[in-house]
């Protein structure tokens, strides 16, 4: 009986935790486009906005994205919308950990994707400088929701 109580236990934590990731990267206001259609989003309208003004394409790498996705749910797990992350890291110290060697730059943001974004980021002298940093070859964008909240990171890389 002890036994059956304890697979119970640990099936209903596993449940729980598996609920919780689902609740932080899901939500019904997303619920028609995807958490990567947003991204990839994010990222063609970074591209539109480069190539207006005269700077290659980014191209995704997966690690930036790892960064920039765990960044973004830490932020929606806290409610601490800042650059500074889990443990006092930094955007370098989370590329880098995620295994991209050359860090370049970080953008966050929460409430909104898509265009709105993009134009809001376009808008902020230090984000419009990440966005059009001609050296950044490589992004990833992380979206995570909390309710309906969106907190999105991105990620830039040399």
């Amino acid at each position: 009986m002890r036994s059956l109580f304890r697979r119970f236990a640990a099936v209903t934590a596993v449940v729980t935790a598996t609920a919780l990731v689902a609740s932080l990267i899901a939500s019904p206001a997303n619920a028609a486009v995807s958490v990567n259609a947003q991204q990839a989003d994010i990222v063609k309208l970074t591209n539109v906005q480069r190539a207006a003004h005269g700077c290659p394409a980014l191209k995704v790498d997966s690690r930036l994205t790892a960064a920039a996705r765990g960044h973004s749910a830490y932020m929606a797990q806290t409610g601490n919308f800042s650059h500074t992350g889990r443990g006092g890291s930094s955007f370098a110290a989370r590329e880098k950990a995620a295994g991209y060697p050359s860090p370049s730059a970080e953008n966050i943001a929460y409430g909104y994707v898509g265009k709105d974004l993009v134009i809001a980021w376009m808008k902020s002298p230090g984000h419009r400088t990440n966005i059009l940093n001609c050296k950044s070859k490589t992004v990833g964008v992380g979206v995570v929701y909390k309710g309906a909240t969106a907190y999105v990171t991105q990620d830039f890389g040399y």
